[in-house]
């Protein structure tokens, strides 16, 4: 039992010397767990920006007189609900990479609103948008 605690104590804390057989047996360990785990089990995929299908954001209204314009993004295209902040920061990216009259454009965010269905979950979000100069 003596030898087997030695033995963890040693791995835990890295006791062999470089070039020992111990060491090197680690080492490649380690290399095979980073290189053959996969990605999936940490949920740390990389984030691909899907081109957004007809539809999913659609200008709904343009008030000319405030230059105020509002977009109805499907809620599907930003994922879960996070802070005010995030969402924002989410939305603006999204319509800056996807709206081809937003492309270059400065604007800025005046209100975020969920569109809710019968049922209550959020299908959508009403973007009104103004630019800035």
């Amino acid at each position: 039992m003596r030898k087997l605690w030695r033995l963890v104590v040693d791995v835990v804390f890295w006791s062999y010397e470089r070039g020992s057989l111990p060491y090197d047996l680690l080492v490649i360990a380690i290399l095979v767990f980073v290189l053959l785990t996969p990605r999936h089990w940490f949920n740390d995929q990389p984030r691909l920006h899907t081109p957004t299908a007809a539809g999913q954001i659609q200008l709904i209204d343009v008030d000319t007189t405030t230059s105020v314009e509002v977009f109805r993004i499907d809620a599907s295209l930003l994922g879960t609900p996070r802070r005010t902040l995030e969402l924002e920061k989410e939305t603006h990216e999204l319509l800056s990479r996807s709206v081809s009259s937003l492309h270059g454009q400065m604007f800025q965010i005046v209100q975020i609103q969920p569109v809710r269905a019968a049922d209550g979950t959020v299908t959508g979000y009403d973007v009104r948008i103004k630019p800035t100069h």
